[in-house]
């Protein structure tokens, strides 16, 4: 069995594209074609569907895809064991993340990153709706949730605090709310879908309606708003850690943190094979945010 056919396979998993996967491996799309078709013969089954736009998996090729995974995993081990293999991950790794935290945190880092890995090259999507990471081919994503249940395989990267932030101005002409239940006499700037602010308070969690004139759809938004004094937000520190340290916004309600599990995440598809490229990603980044990440850290 033909390891490079088996390394095509794989992608080929992930991408959903012959011409895609055979790209990332230097192969032209009639080479990659014929790499799936004699292993396709050698096993005696066919592995993918193929139309016009893309390829999906068999039943067959679902059941084989964690052995191929399984048998390249081994080969590198072996290779590693003996000092032998590539010195540094290759190939084109495609990571998708929501558009604010991209710009702010992913890209201040990607000359460094580039450099450290010469022999990689990489394809950004950045934005604020979630891409299917198997539809799109993406080897990772950026997820800054709280976790829901999935296939996909998480590692966290960093924390994500959240906090409740005023402008000055604002506190000057409206006052400190000073317990969670004040704030529905203060006007709030929403995101959407997060109009129940949860908080932990020595009673126990309570929960308040927020209720104000702006509500938007975007992060950067809400923190610009706050800014410019238009009421009170939840926001994450790594948003607004740059106005926070400047004083251009101030935290409230310190003794009351919100009730929150979320966390910055490094989703990737499989559970059975981290690509070199991938752990290379996760690695690297979680070292350059932190812990404590560089946004919870006052200049």
């Amino acid at each position: 069995m033909n390891i490079e056919h088996l390394k095509l396979f794989v992608r080929l998993a992930s991408t959903h594209n012959i011409s895609m996967a055979g790209q990332e491996l230097g192969l032209s799309p009639a080479v990659a074609s014929s790499h799936i078709n004699k292993l396709e013969e050698g096993l005696g089954v066919r592995l993918v569907h193929r139309t016009t736009r893309k390829v999906s998996l068999t039943q067959e090729g679902e059941a084989f895809l964690p052995h191929a995974e399984d048998v390249l995993a081994s080969v590198d081990a072996a290779k590693g064991a003996i000092g032998v293999g590539q010195a540094s991950p290759s190939g084109t790794l495609r990571v998708t993340a929501p558009a604010s935290f991209g710009r702010m945190h992913l890209m201040p880092a990607l000359k460094a990153f580039l450099q450290a890995y010469p022999d990689l090259n990489v394809d950004l999507r950045f934005s604020d709706s979630v891409l299917d990471l198997v539809e799109g081919g993406f080897d990772i994503a950026i997820r800054i949730s709280e976790l829901k249940d999935s296939s996909l395989v998480a590692k966290k990267i960093a924390d994500d605090p959240r906090i409740v932030c005023v402008s000055p101005d604002y506190l000057a002409k409206y006052g400190e709310p000073t317990h969670p239940s004040d704030l529905v006499q203060h006007n709030c700037i929403l995101l959407m879908g997060m109009d129940n602010w949860v908080f932990d308070t020595p009673e126990g969690a309570i929960t308040i309606k927020a209720k104000g004139t702006v509500r938007v759809d975007n992060g950067d938004a809400m923190r610009d708003a706050t800014t410019d004094g238009l009421g009170i937000s939840i926001n994450s520190k790594w948003s607004a850690y740059k106005e926070l340290n400047s004083g251009k916004l101030v935290q409230v309600l310190h003794q009351y943190p919100l009730v929150s599990n979320a966390a910055i995440w490094a989703v990737y598809p499989s559970s059975r094979l981290m690509a070199p490229k991938v752990r290379a990603f996760i690695d690297y980044f979680a070292e350059f945010y932190g812990n404590p990440p560089y946004w919870e850290k006052e200049s």
